[in-house]
């Protein structure tokens, strides 16, 4: 994989692209002249904005990608949709020793990038992505789960606390998991939701994998890399974060230490931790596909200096993680 090689070289220069290629490259829809200018002026100023940025030698790139014809505005309302974490459980991880990096990736516990489309369901993603991570430590094999299945059945219409495209809690839907017994396999209730951009009705016939049911879930004690490290070293964490920020939108390489907030909007997975020439980092997998950032992935910056603790993006506010 790609973003593997960029964790041992220098940042490279992101290769410089015309609004044609970027049209083809991201198989953007271009429906009528007007549309054309539109995303023309929007792309033009996200490319200014990409070269400015890394004309000042960041610890990271930002590069085009499927959202460059977006602004801030049109991208803070199209992805990520997180409920109040104020209802979260208190059941923290103690804090052990833990190794100078971990990368769940390359120990063969994370599935492929995924990709939400046009539904803020990655809420569900996050869920399933940990629930792979800890089905693949305690079975030896790597499953992907159902989203949909979370999507549609996860309501409040059907008994849940989650809102399906209108989004959701990890929290929440781990409960819904422990509740239901386990979970389906992704084969056999795929994902349609980024497609049709709305909840499904909940399909009952597909039979849960077997020992993919939740005994219990942890809360990763806020505002403390201690214990988020020390989480992960166990296995991958389901954290939220702020990404309705520029730099974050167009990111492309490196470690992103650029401007973020704390006010949690996206359901995304933490699978490892490590430092990159002297920086030091959580690799983060995203659901929008391998088009958005290196591979799919991000590198968050890691450390107390980051929103006075609570991490960048906020991603020490809001992490946990089941047990099975």
């Amino acid at each position: 994989m790609r973003f593997l090689f960029h964790f041992f070289v220098a940042i490279l220069p992101v290769i410089k692209c015309s609004f044609e290629d970027w049209t083809q490259q991201f198989r953007i829809q271009v429906r009528d002249e007007f549309h054309r200018r539109e995303l023309l002026e929007k792309w033009r100023d996200n490319d200014k904005f990409i070269e400015m940025t890394n004309a000042r030698n960041l610890t990271y790139r930002l590069g085009h990608n499927q959202f460059s014809g977006m602004t801030i505005e049109e991208f803070s309302g199209s992805v990520g949709k997180i409920l109040d974490i104020s209802t979260r459980m208190t059941n923290y991880v103690e804090v052990e020793g833990v190794p100078d990096s971990v990368n769940w990736v390359t120990a063969g516990a994370v599935t492929p990038v995924k990709d939400q489309g046009q539904c803020g369901s990655c809420w569900s993603f996050s869920t399933t992505g940990a629930l792979e991570g800890v089905y693949y430590n305690k079975m030896g094999t790597l499953i992907s789960f159902s989203e949909q299945q979370l999507v549609d059945c996860d309501s409040l219409r059907n008994g849940g606390k989650d809102h399906g495209c209108k989004g959701g809690l990890m929290d929440n839907a781990f409960a819904w998991i422990e509740n239901n017994g386990g979970l389906c396999s992704e084969s056999a209730y795929p994902y349609i939701s980024g497609v049709t951009m709305k909840n499904g009705v909940c399909q009952t016939q597909c039979v849960t994998v077997a020992n993919s049911q939740i005994k219990s879930f942890v809360d990763v004690l806020p505002s403390s890399d201690a214990h988020m490290m020390a989480a992960l070293a166990k296995q991958p964490v389901a954290i939220a974060i702020e990404a309705d920020q520029r730099e974050f939108q167009l990111y492309k390489t490196g470690v992103f230490t650029g401007s973020c907030g704390t006010n949690l909007d996206h359901g995304v997975l933490a699978v490892g931790y490590g430092s990159l020439d002297g920086q030091d980092y959580y690799l983060v997998k995203n659901s929008w596909s391998t088009s958005w950032g290196d591979d799919g992935y991000i590198m968050l910056g890691r450390g107390p200096q980051y929103n006075n603790g609570d991490g960048q993006c906020g991603l020490l506010l809001s992490a946990s993680y089941p047990q099975l």
